[in-house]
């Protein structure tokens, strides 16, 4: 059976006194018969306040221990997760809790204006708890649960409602099955040779896929632990590797900048000996940022490709340093990829087009939006990720762009992925990422935005020759703007549609 509820009970029948979680700042531990009896105690209490099975349960709450725990309880209960961005605009704030039908919402105290204010604007009661993430108990007065019985739950039940952090509009609410979590998190599993003996260090948050599946789910699913911290942080970040043992970590590319440019493990004493590599994901990384990274540290970066409707993974290098290839995301790992035209047809190997996703990993649909689910999945099941690029002769899929972020300059397409990667060569670049503009000659011209390494000063000239050297004078970017940090979405990815309203 391919629910939550299955694996969590099976590792806790296996192994119960194994820990699964780790949460360094309260010095707290989960062991998997925890695990279980606290997902048991918290549905009968979701139970006991009038929730039924299926209804929505919410937490606006940053990473730690209760977190985790509401996370995978939530689902283990029968009902559905349906986490609040952190991140989020409060219009999308009240815009979430009204759309999503959600009944109850966990909250810590930082949270409390933004979602009262937010609640006060639906139109219905929703129960708002405000809990310590770093509490031992999350009902500590309460209990008398006699009577109650947990419904059952079938591995085609909704477990996640997920809402995409769109850079227009409104976001999109993504319903991931029980079947779709666990196929996600096997997927996972499969592509990085996870096994009860790896820990992971999540860096980040639980109310994005990656945080969710890579992080909390694969180690549920493998049998294995995770490390969880209330957020990413430069300054501890191999500290806790070190400390733990974690063996592996998922971060994104942003994260591995930072870390380039703020960390020498030769001024710390560290044990990194037990890392087997990391993971990079939620937008293309570099060859000259993963290069960098290597080089520095000694640890090599496995480079994969994941969607929110997809519970996550859906490319992935192999661990195998000398099968990857730099600059692709990598090869299909429990599910389908094709690529295909703009008439659905598939393309021959090293042709440009949509790339397209079938697994059992892919969502159920868009909650309340039969429309824009019917557009991007097919009755077969194929999913149109809405993202453009070609696959290799060994199935390698290079990701050139978005469909929606293609630059047309005089009737040639242009993606941005080329001259974002033509800047991260210059030396002085931590940032960076191309948009089209409007121009009245070409159709659209190019503008890039670049945030600048510490210490480093450059001006824009400079710059723009670096580009004509790499790139030729057609996708030289007429305008380079330079910013203090490029605006991102909860993952750390770069959101490039807002670089045209910050530079007008």
């Amino acid at each position: 059976m391919r629910t939550i509820r299955h694996f969590v009970d099976l590792r806790a029948s296996e192994t119960p006194e194994k820990i699964y979680m780790i949460a360094p700042e309260p010095g707290l531990t989960v062991t998997y018969s925890q695990l279980r009896e606290e997902s048991i105690r918290l549905g009968k209490h979701l139970l006991k306040r009038g929730l039924r099975k299926g209804d929505k349960v919410s937490f606006m709450m940053g990473n730690g221990y209760q977190t985790t725990k509401l996370f995978l309880g939530i689902m283990y209960g029968g009902f559905v997760v349906a986490p609040l961005n952190l991140q989020a605009q409060q219009s999308q704030v009240e815009y979430v809790l009204d759309h999503s039908d959600t009944k109850l919402v966990f909250f810590t105290e930082d949270q409390r204006e933004r979602l009262e204010k937010g609640a006060g604007k639906v139109g219905r009661r929703i129960e708002l708890i405000k809990v310590d993430n770093d509490a031992v108990d999350l009902f500590p007065g309460d209990k008398d649960l006699s009577g109650l019985t947990l419904p059952e739950v079938t591995e085609e039940d909704e477990a996640l409602l997920l809402y995409t952090s769109g850079t227009t509009g409104q976001p999109k609410g993504v319903i991931l099955s029980h079947k779709n979590m666990v196929a996600g998190g096997q997927y996972t599993a499969m592509a990085h040779e996870l096994s009860p003996e790896d820990r992971a260090l999540c860096s980040l948050p639980l109310y994005h896929i990656n945080g969710e599946v890579v992080t909390a789910v694969s180690p549920l699913i493998s049998g294995g632990s995770v490390v969880m911290p209330h957020k990413f942080s430069t300054s501890n970040f191999w500290e806790l590797i070190s400390e733990h043992g974690c063996t592996w970590f998922s971060v994104v590319p942003t994260i591995i900048s930072y870390l380039i440019n703020s960390t020498d493990l030769k001024e710390k004493n560290v044990r990194v000996q037990q890392v087997r590599f990391g993971r990079s994901a939620s937008s293309a990384l570099p060859p000259e940022l993963h290069k960098a990274f290597e080089e520095k540290f000694g640890i090599s970066i496995v480079e994969t490709m994941g969607l929110t409707e997809t519970a996550a993974p859906v490319l992935s290098n192999p661990i195998d340093p000398a099968k990857r290839k730099y600059g692709s995301p990598g090869q299909a790992v429990g599910n389908k990829a094709k690529i295909v035209d703009t008439q659905g047809r598939e393309v021959a190997r090293g042709t440009q087009g949509e790339i397209m996703i079938q697994g059992e990993n892919v969502m159920k649909g868009y909650y309340k939006a039969p429309d824009i689910t019917a557009k991007t999945l097919r009755e077969d099941g194929w999913l149109h990720t809405g993202d453009l690029g070609y696959m290799d002769e060994d199935g390698f899929v290079f990701v050139t762009g978005r469909l929606k972020e293609l630059i047309i300059k005089g009737g040639e397409n242009i993606a941005p992925r080329e001259i974002d990667e033509a800047l991260y060569r210059h030396p002085a670049v931590l940032e960076a990422a191309a948009v089209g503009i409007p121009d009245k000659d070409y159709g659209e011209e190019i503008l890039a935005c670049v945030a600048l390494k510490p210490g480093y000063v450059i001006e824009e000239q400079d710059l723009r020759t670096h580009c004509l050297d790499h790139l030729g004078k057609f996708k030289t970017p007429k305008i380079i703007r330079f910013l203090d940090e490029l605006p991102k979405g909860p993952s750390g990815k770069i959101q490039r549609l807002k670089l045209r309203d910050l530079v007008q």
